[in-house]
Formats: C-alpha cells, structure tokens, sequence
C-alpha cells in the first residue's frame, strides 16, 4: 500500500487549460535502439505527474527532450506553446530559465557552500542586488528545511540534505515547471519521506507544475496525481494511481507490484548464452 500522508495529494479532475508540455508522435533513437516510438503525453498544469516504467525505457531522456538537450527525430514538444525545438539558441536559454531541474545525483557544486550553491542561479541570471538575492536564498532554505545549514560545504551533507539543497536551488528562479529525476534513489525511508512531501507541498504552495521520473512506486505513486507508464517506446498506461493499480494490463502490474515475472523481462535482448559461448569457442 502506498504511504498516505496528512496532507493528501489533491483529486486529479481534469483541467479545461491547454497542458503545459504537450508531446505528440515523439520518436527518438540511439543508434538502433528505438527509445520512443510515437509517444503522446500531456503534462497538466498545476499538478504532479509522474513518468514511470522499467529500467532503460528513456525517462531520462524524455526529460533532456522536454528541456531541449537532445532533438527527437521526429515529433513535437511544446511547453506553454512554445516548440522546444524550434525555437533559437536564445529564446531556449530563456524557456529554460523557467524549468528548474533536479538531477539523480543533486549536482551540487563541490566548492560551493549550500547558500553559494542555490544563489548561483540568481547571480547568474539575474542582476538582483546581493541584499535581495540573500532573502531569497534564505526563504529557499527554510522552504526545504535547511536555513541553518547554510554555512555547509557539500561534503558535510547527508544524501536527503544535499538532495533538498538541489531542490532550493531548482526553485530559486521561481520557475513555472520543477522536473525530478530519480530523487528518491540511495535516500533512507526518512529522508525519502521528507522529500517526497516537500515536492507535494511546493507543487501545492507554489502553483508548479511537477514532472517526477522515479522508480519508487510507492512514494511517487502517494504524491502523484497523474501517472504515465512507458515501455517498449510506448505510453503503455496512464492514469490516477489508483487507476493504474487497479490496471487490466499485465506489464502495468508487473511493475507496480514488483513482480519478477511477468512481460517486462530480466536479461536485456541477446542470443541464446550457447550461441554466444559457441561463438567464442569459434573465434579462439
């Protein structure tokens, strides 16, 4: 069952508003590995979705696509009904300056103290005055619980605190959009629980749009509103997470039940291990 905290995820009614991203017949290949193969998804505004699947299905990738680090080789991505893809070197860095992101390993800059670590976007971006820049640093900070853990190199850090320092930091632009990549991974049940709220709370607080890649049913399953399952290079399911637990299809409750067997297989494509141990005995 998944965990069920205070405050609750809210009731996913669908919306009369445009999506904010809207992904039609995305392809995208590495080499001959086919990672998409004409994907549609919609992202709501104002909510938490989440993109799920086994390992190496592209949800990684799906993000670098949304935020214009790789091209597709075929379909469209539009956020707030702007063609990622279309659009020139500089009004891309200006999308961008609207999408925070944390990343699987939180990124931190290693010289950098936690307040020079979540000021650097300002002082990058913008030409606030440092008197501003500290408020803002600091009411990050409390946001995820760390104010007095300012003065902290990276090193000193606990997974889940260098985790929430990433976090603030992915909100110090007040952007319209916070993407997730795997931010439960190596974290302990506590932490997990801590960080799995604070998106919850933001996302609410805030008004943000939330895109959660992530591995831990449980968790993303408690605090999301709308989930998308991909496999194979295809949306497979999507739905509330009650919809999805409750899935007809055989590759959907394989994963979100954990089963070990099911369609999903364990050894990535290969021929057969006496194919290739008689192959080597060949070559020899």
């Amino acid at each position: 069952m998944a965990r069920i905290y205070k405050l609750g995820p809210p009731r996913f009614t669908v919306s009369q508003n445009p999506p904010l991203i809207k992904i039609r017949d995305l392809h995208f290949s590495r080499g001959d590995r086919v990672i998409f193969d004409g994907v549609d998804i919609d992202i709501p505004r104002g909510k938490v979705t989440a993109i799920m699947g086994p390992s190496g299905t592209g949800k990684t990738t799906l993000l670098k696509l949304i935020g214009g680090q790789l091209r597709p080789s075929r379909g469209t991505i539009e956020v707030d009904g702007l063609n990622v893809h279309a659009l020139s070197r500089k009004a891309l860095f200006k999308l961008r300056m609207r999408m925070g992101m944390l990343f699987q390993t939180g990124a931190l800059l290693t010289d950098l103290t936690v307040y020079d670590n979540v000021a650097y976007p300002l002082r990058e971006h913008t030409d606030l005055p440092e008197s501003m820049i500290r408020r803002l640093v600091l009411m990050k900070l409390e946001a995820v619980g760390l104010r007095g853990a300012r003065d902290l190199l990276p090193s000193a850090l606990s997974g889940g605190m260098a985790r929430r320092v990433a976090l603030a930091r992915a909100i110090s632009l007040d952007p319209m959009m916070v993407m997730y990549d795997e931010p439960f991974t190596g974290q302990d049940p506590i932490s997990m629980g801590v960080l799995a709220q604070l998106v919850r709370r933001l996302n609410d607080a805030v008004g943000l749009t939330s895109i959660l890649v992530s591995h831990d049913v449980e968790e993303t399953s408690a605090i999301s509103d709308l989930v998308y399952v991909i496999n194979g290079g295809k949306v497979i399911e999507q739905g509330t997470p009650n919809e999805l637990a409750n899935s007809s299809s055989a590759s959907v409750r394989q994963f979100m039940s954990g089963l070990p067997d099911g369609p999903v297989g364990f050894h990535y494509d290969a021929p057969t291990l006496d194919e290739d141990l008689l192959s080597m005995r060949g070559a020899s």
